[in-house]
Parts: structure tokens; C-alpha cells; sequence
């Protein structure tokens, strides 16, 4: 759907909520009261909103409870330490917050390497969808306890953007200490609230410190800026608004207040990705039958390919042909060309025989998929 207000978030049919180290974490003790307020809200979303939570607060609550100095920051070794111990204290959190509403919280912990790598970033995409499917929330947070001070994401923010990308989310919204993006420092007089902003430009960029104010995160809004700038790039609106207060959700999207990062107008913008600047490594060959489903905005089963051209491995992009040999799109295939050519015409119940293993949905999901 499209998100042209705050208010529209409410609507979406898939969120990501970002809860930072500041709004979870006080004191090295969690904020539990808060976090029901916040869970209560995420209950009530999920009536008609499907809910993936990204949350720090590991390190903090880790770091708490090893007496590591400086928030468990003080060394790449101690944040992993920290993490380490933090990860199963944060887990826990979610799941008593959630459970109270009957909700299933899910743990997932990424690298970049999960949401860069293309195979991995299937596996990711597929265990969220799957999540989600099943009725649980999915909790995602950065494996800080191995990773390193090179490949870490650096902080949550641009964590929650990819998390979004590679869910097929409508939004994100990163709750802040802060009321959204101003026009120069807020504590600075005159300082004003950027209500909308459609493109993240050099100007943009600019109105941004670097520091988290709290101490504890890593991220600032030099870090939100470039999350909302990896959203705006694959289609996807970004908010920005003020986390501190119970009940935080609905504070903001009521009175309106925060800022809303719009993503771009073109809806291709989502999977531009694969439509650009990768070239196809092989072909895979679909009969009228699957065309006709393409149309319809289904996936490409096996059940409807007839041939593959090339050696590719899972997670390569393949071009998509039609029965005279037109190009129809291209995505991301799910198997080997090897794994195609066993279960070519094969329905699904045929397919477990010759893979060797339970078949995945598709061979190339319509989530990671272009038409041309």
C-alpha cells in the first residue's frame, strides 16, 4: 500500500518496529514496564499487520550483567561478550512481553553476510516468510557475538532496512529518544521538526549528527539517514518518531508527530535490484500454463518449466523465458541448474524423490522476482 502519513503505518500489510538500547535498556536493567506498553501496541497492530520486531539491547544487558565498563563497548571483545550473555536476556524479554498476549517471539540473529550474500539472503527471506507465516513474531537482532569490527552492520537502523528488504516489508519504524529528524541540532533554538522528506540528498544528510545521544547504541541519525535511504531506494517508507514514552506507537501516530522518509513512486523501486545491473548467470524455460500464473502474480513452479539453460547455483539471478523464447523478467532461482533439471514439469509431491530433501516453495519466489 501506499504511506503517505504517519498515520498510514497502521495499515500497512507488513512492519518492521526498531527498538533501540536506549528505549529497552536503563540503567543496565530492563525497561519491562515499557516493553509491555510496546507489546500491547505490537499485539493490537497484528490484528491487520503483519509484525517483525529488530531489537538491540543485547550488549547493554550483557555488559550489565559482566560489569563490563562503557556499556560492554569498551573492545570489540567485550561487545561480543557481552552480546553473548545479553542475547539470551533479550530473547527472554520479547518472549515474556509477547507471550502475554499470546504471542510466539522468534529469535533470529544475522550477520551482513546473511542479507549480502544472495543464497544466504534467500535462506533469510524464506525463515522470515515462514515466520510469519506461522503466526510468530520474528525478533531479529545482529549476531554482535561474532561479529567483527569490519563486516558488523555498526547498528540496528540500517539492520532494520535490510531486515525490511529482505521481507518484502511495507515500512519501518525506528523508535528513537528523539521526536524524528530536525533541521539542525535540537537543542539548538529555532530547531524544527522535518515533518516529510521524499529523497535522503547531501542537505538531508546534513542536518544529522553522527553520535547516539544515549551512549549505549551505536547508531545516531547520520545511521537512521542511511537506513532510510537503503528503504527509499527498494520502495519502502521509513518513520522516524519519539520511543521513550509508554505506549509509544500510538502517541506518534496519533498526534502525527515524527518523520516520514517516503519511498520512491515507482513500484518496480522494491526489486530494481534485479532488474539492473546483475547478469543473468542461466535461463529457465516456462510453458504457457506458468506464464498465464506469472500474469496473475504467482511463482515459477517446477511443474511449469520445460527447460534450463547455463550452471548456476542457488540464489543466482536467471533469466526468465516464455514458450517462443521472449524475455518475461528475471529473479533469483531457488535450486541449482543441476536441482532444476531433476524436477523439471515435477509437482511438487514428485519433487521429494529426486532432491533428496523437502521441497521449498518455488523455484523462483514472486518476492524476488522482476517482469519486463
Amino acid at each position: 500500500m501506499d504511506v503517505a502519513a504517519l498515520s498510514d503505518l497502521r495499515n500497512t500489510r507488513r512492519l518492521v518496529i526498531k527498538v533501540g538500547s536506549a528505549l529497552l535498556v536503563q540503567d543496565g536493567a530492563p525497561r519491562a514496564e515499557w516493553l509491555a506498553t510496546l507489546a500491547a501496541e505490537i499485539a493490537e497492530l497484528r490484528r491487520s499487520t503483519e509484525i517483525i520486531v529488530v531489537s538491540s539491547g543485547a550488549i547493554a544487558l550483557g555488559a550489565a550483567k559482566l560489569g563490563l565498563a562503557r556499556g560492554g563497548r569498551g573492545s570489540l571483545a567485550d561487545a561480543q561478550a557481552a552480546a553473548s550473555v545479553g542475547q539470551v536476556e533479550l530473547a527472554r524479554l520479547w518472549a515474556d512481553a509477547l507471550g502475554a498476549h499470546t504471542i510466539t517471539a522468534a529469535q533470529m540473529l544475522v550477520t551482513l553476510g546473511d542479507l549480502e550474500d544472495r543464497r544466504r539472503y534467500l535462506n533469510a527471506s524464506a525463515t522470515l516468510a515462514r515466520l510469519l507465516e506461522a503466526g510468530a513474531v520474528p525478533v531479529v537482532n545482529e549476531n554482535d557475538s561474532v561479529a567483527t569490527e569490519e563486516i558488523r552492520f555498526g547498528d540496528n537502523d540500517r539492520l532494520a532496512a535490510r531486515v525490511a528488504q529482505a521481507a518484502g516489508a511495507d515500512a519501518v519504524l525506528l523508535l528513537s529518544d528523539v521526536d524524528g529528524l530536525y533541521d539542525r541540532d535540537p537543542r539548538e533554538a529555532g530547531a524544527t521538526l522535518v515533518e516529510q522528506v521524499t529523497g535522503v540528498t547531501p542537505e538531508i544528510i546534513a542536518m544529522a549528527g553522527g553520535e547516539s545521544a544515549s551512549g549505549l547504541g551505536s547508531g545516531g541519525m547520520l545511521a537512521k539517514l542511511q537506513a532510510a535511504r537503503i528503504a527509499e531506494r527498494a520502495g519502502i517508507a521509513l518513520a522516524i518518531v519519539n520511543g521513550t514514552h509508554a505506549a509509544p506507537i500510538g502517541r506518534a501516530l496519533d498526534a502525527g508527530v515524527g518523520t516520514l522518509f517516503l519511498p520512491q513512486s515507482d513500484a518496480s523501486a522494491r526489486k530494481a535490484w534485479l532488474g539492473g545491473r546483475l547478469a543473468p548467470a542461466g535461463v529457465l524455460s516456462v510453458d504457457a500454463g506458468c506464464v498465464a500464473a506469472l500474469d496473475r502474480g504467482a511463482s515459477v513452479l517446477a511443474a511449469g518449466l520445460p527447460a534450463v539453460e547455463g550452471e548456476f547455483g542457488r540464489g543466482d539471478l536467471v533469466a526468465l523465458h516464455g514458450p517462443q523464447g521472449e524475455r518475461l523478467g528475471q529473479g533469483l532461482c531457488e535450486y541449482t541448474a543441476a536441482e532444476c533439471r531433476a524436477i523439471l514439469g515435477l509437482r511438487e509431491e514428485q519433487q521429494l524423490a529426486q532432491l533428496g530433501y523437502a521441497p521449498r516453495a518455488a523455484v523462483v519466489h514472486r518476492d524476488h522476482m522482476v517482469r519486463t
